[in-house]
């Protein structure tokens, strides 16, 4: 058997594979995001070892005696800081951490082949100009760095003893040479570190360590092999078999991505679209993101006294699509794709005396499927053929949302039996490709679908004004846009 690990943002995924495939038990713990200042997002490193621990021990004991291997997943970009022993220096700044905002245009223009190289636009989420807002703000903690690793890989550090990080991952910190596969001196001299500041780089499919005797023991597992993994969109990818040129997904997590894997590095930063080395060799992958997603469900779940996201579903169905006026846009912590934007927040349109929570609930139904249309377009701007994605990740639970996003992106979504376990499962698959071998193609094969949802032509037609509002909304809220 095989345990995949998924280091989320709001929470912790372990999951148990057999050498079949089949998902054999899963654990889960829940993680808090500090937010002490306007822009700012923050984790403690040890509340994700703690929320690991927690999720592992949560699997029946029997279970995880029987695991062989261990793969890593997790939240991209967090600069985790460690001093000359190894413990963190200061709380972890996130994916969806806006302050480095300045920083991004002082880095392009220090670096400008930044774009080539890294083959992405400098937005405050990716890892490099946290390190320059570090050294700025807080000079002291930036000179007793002496590593940086990302969230995933601190946790590998705990486990194994080993300071690794993989290409995918390792692609979302704008210091790597995403075609080369290789850590940039140039991009890393420009925040004032070196090669000696990073970790090793392995592929996802290869050891990366050991599980220490001390964990092993803890854990109630044998000291076996630790796989380099992927970041949590790439091994959400290998987890439901988008591992072949044009294969792509569609994931709803607390945030959205459209991921295309590509057999060749394609960049297109112009419209901020991510181009990462994919968690498998030879491969790479194009993304669209949007920094809230499904966050925006539970949000206004708790806005309007919703019990929960069933319930929130549940009401947005009973008013049905385009129901009214309201317009949701769905910045609640910033925007990268296609807007580039960290400072933009979101906000309702249209309200009238009529306005219901069942209307606000469907209008971030429409909202966040809006916002994903116009990612959709920015990939098809760079040249790239969409017809179908595979769903995962929590939203993919509701049928109702998937019609809504069926319609406004035009294309088929496919949902799969399992796909909600997400990353973890890709974390997994990569660690019995790193233990058994075989192919990627067979290892990582897509799981059976549940259902799919074609375009209704009824529901576009009923959305398209509002998509029409939504776009034009953008530029009217921020003063940034031409």
């Amino acid at each position: 058997m095989f345990l995949g690990i998924d280091i989320g943002t709001s929470g912790v995924k372990a999951v148990v594979l057999d050498e079949h495939g089949a998902v054999v038990a899963q654990g889960t713990a829940a993680l808090s995001v500090q937010r002490p200042r306007p822009l700012w997002s923050e984790q403690d490193p040890e509340a994700w070892w703690q929320a690991t621990t927690a999720a592992v021990r949560a699997i029946d004991p029997a279970v995880r005696r029987a695991v062989r291997g261990i793969g890593l997943a997790g939240q991209m970009h967090g600069a985790t800081l460690l001093g000359g022993d190894d413990q963190p220096l200061r709380p972890a700044i996130l994916w969806n951490d806006g302050r480095s905002y300045a920083e991004c245009a002082e880095l392009e223009v220090q670096e400008p082949d930044l774009r080539a190289i890294s083959g992405n636009i400098a937005m405050p989420g990716f890892t490099a100009p946290k390190l320059r807002w570090i050294a700025a703000h807080e000079p002291e903690i930036f000179a007793d760095t002496r590593t940086v690793l990302l969230p995933k890989d601190y946790i590998r550090l705990k486990m194994t003893g080993e300071k690794s990080s993989d290409m995918s991952d390792a692609a979302g910190t704008l210091w790597l040479d995403v075609a080369r596969r290789e850590w940039s001196p140039a991009l890393l001299a420009a925040t004032g570190l070196d090669v000696s500041h990073m970790p090793r780089l392995v592929e996802g499919t290869e050891l990366s360590g050991m599980l220490r005797a001390d964990v092993a023991e803890a854990w109630g597992i044998g000291g076996v092999p630790v796989a380099g993994g992927g970041s949590d969109n790439a091994a959400g990818a290998a987890g439901v078999g988008v591992v072949r040129n044009g294969d792509a997904l569609l994931s709803l997590g607390t945030s959205g991505v459209i991921f295309v894997a590509t057999d060749a590095f394609r960049p297109n930063p112009a419209r901020a679209v991510h181009a990462f080395c994919h968690c498998l060799p030879g491969l790479w992958h194009q993304m669209s993101v949007h920094l809230s997603a499904a966050s925006c469900i539970d949000w206004v779940a708790r806005l309007t006294g919703a019990a929960g996201a069933a319930e929130l579903f549940a009401r947005a169905e009973s008013t049905g699509p385009a129901s009214g006026p309201e317009i949701f846009l769905p910045y609640l912590s910033g925007e990268r794709t296609p807007h580039n934007d960290a400072e933009v927040r979101g906000g309702f349109l249209g309200l009238d005396h009529d306005t219901s929570p069942e209307r606000l609930a469907q209008a971030v139904l429409e909202g966040v499927a809006f916002a994903l249309a116009d990612g959709l377009d920015a990939l098809r701007d760079a040249g790239t053929i969409v017809e179908r994605l595979s769903v995962i990740g929590g939203g993919a639970r509701s049928r109702y949302w998937g019609e809504t996003l069926a319609a406004v992106l035009g294309v088929e979504l496919v949902y799969l039996k399992g796909g909600e376990v997400g990353p973890a499962l890709g974390a997994a698959r990569l660690a019995q490709l790193a233990v058994d071998g075989g192919s990627p193609e067979d290892v990582c094969a897509a799981p059976p679908v549940a259902h799919s949802l074609h375009p209704d032509p009824a529901i576009a037609d009923r959305l398209a004004p509002k998509h029409a509002v939504f776009r034009d909304a953008y530029p009217r809220i921020t003063p940034r846009t031409p």
